[in-house]
This record gives C-alpha cells, structure tokens and sequence, in this order.
C-alpha cells in the first residue's frame, strides 16, 4: 500500500488520510488484539473523519497533531 501525501494539519485532506489510517488498523483482526481496542479504532477514524468536515466548513476546531 502506497503511503498517502501528508497534509498540514489545518487541512482537511490530512484529517481524512489520518480516519482512513485508523480504520485500516480497526479492520485488522490480528490474533490476541482486544475487540475494544479495534472498536476504539473506529471511534477514532469517526472523529477525524468529522475534524476533517468541520475544517473543510471553517468551524474552529482545536488541531492536535
């Protein structure tokens, strides 16, 4: 798999690469992993897909890399 371009953070489009990262490691079933820690996986490919709406619409968002 091809490393994805990084972005600034104030940019949408890395907000995206950094969801679809983490949703990458919450379909993986790798032997001995906890459920919750897959589950936390895609709670936070959620939340940075939403960071990247909010600063793609300008809403102030407070960026941590």
């Amino acid at each position: 798999m091809k490393t994805p371009e990084r972005f600034p953070p104030d940019d949408p489009r890395e907000w995206l690469n950094r969801a679809r990262s983490n949703l990458a490691l919450a379909k993986n079933r790798i032997p001995g992993a906890y459920l919750e820690g897959l589950c936390f996986e895609a709670q936070q490919a959620t939340e940075k897909s939403l960071k990247a709406v909010m600063v793609l619409r300008q809403h102030t968002v407070p960026i941590r890399s």
